[in-house]
């Protein structure tokens, strides 16, 4: 992961060209955002063929894993009517989203910026998702 206290407009772009480029790998059509740490958008495209519940559901999944500082696919469990969270996902003035992939930027284990990319299978998404991180590795 890049280290530095926040993801340029340029970080931001090449995780969208990378989801892009994943998801056309897989033919498949998606939305991705990118949140910063205020859950504002620097950056935010839907493929013109995804279904167009895929932005909000991409943008929710980013908000929550921003604000849980932790990917949703690992919040999944607490969720259910036994979890420690059942109640959170109704809880709060907007909706969080416990469902793979939103994905936490993190910088010394606190959260920086996250993604979420909505509009295929939990599994692509989340592929989807750990492909367009990569291009921050490198």
């Amino acid at each position: 992961m890049t280290a530095h206290d926040y993801l340029t407009t340029q970080d931001a772009e090449k995780l969208i060209a990378a989801a892009h480029h994943a998801a056309n790998e897989v033919d498949v059509s998606i939305s991705i955002s990118v949140l910063d740490a205020g859950g504002n958008f620097p950056a935010f495209s839907r493929d013109d063929r995804a279904v167009l519940i895929s932005r909000e559901t991409g943008t929710r999944k980013a908000f929550t894993a921003l604000q849980m500082n932790a990917s949703t696919d690992e919040l999944v469990e607490t969720t259910k009517s036994t979890g420690p969270f059942y109640t959170l996902q109704t809880a709060l003035d907007r909706t969080l989203l416990f469902i793979p992939d939103g994905i936490p930027i993190q910088r010394e284990g606190h959260p920086i910026r996250a993604l979420g990319v909505g509009g295929a299978s939990p599994e692509q998404d989340h592929a989807i998702a750990m492909a367009a991180l990569a291009v921050l590795d490198g």
